[in-house]
């Protein structure tokens, strides 16, 4: 009885995912990352906050922006980001591309970033997801100093 309760839970969460993918859906979100997760040479304590809003054009594809401020006691910098992600078909899993623009404040210049994810949508509700997400963004600028890979916590609303 039990494993078809789990069976039966599981069926109607990977149904109710896969129907808010569907086009014409909008897509609102924040995230928390960098928690001391990055290699590059800034590698004091940060904090990453980044707000999303996102727009399903077709079935499982998403637009989206990007608004961030990544921090630490030294400086503050702001990025914004255009990305899509792609949803696997059923199962929340999805993959993700984006390129962007950072001021770096401790430089103070402009730096093009581009970079790729790969999360999970785990719905609490019909609407509702906690997103893990791991990441990698690309410096322009400089490989060693600005690159970062990283894990992502988010919180996101689909409607």
């Amino acid at each position: 009885m039990r494993k078809l309760f789990f069976v039966l839970a599981a069926l109607l969460i990977s149904i109710a995912a896969n129907a808010q993918f569907e086009k014409g859906k909008f897509y609102g979100g924040a995230s928390l990352s960098n928690l001391d997760l990055n290699y590059s040479d800034a590698g004091k304590l940060r904090l990453d906050v980044n707000a999303l809003g996102g727009y399903f054009f077709e079935d499982n594809l998403m637009a989206y922006l990007s608004a961030g401020i990544d921090t630490n006691h030294d400086y503050t910098d702001l990025s914004v980001t255009l990305g899509g992600r792609y949803y696997i078909i059923q199962n929340g899993i999805y993959l993700g591309a984006n390129v962007g623009v950072k001021q770096v404040d401790s430089q103070r210049h402009n730096d093009f970033k581009a970079g790729i994810e790969i999360g999970y949508a785990f719905f609490i509700n019909r609407h509702i997801t906690i997103e893990p997400q791991v990441f990698y963004d690309q410096s322009f600028k400089s490989h060693k100093d600005y690159s970062k890979v990283g894990f992502r916590l988010g919180l996101g609303f689909y409607l």
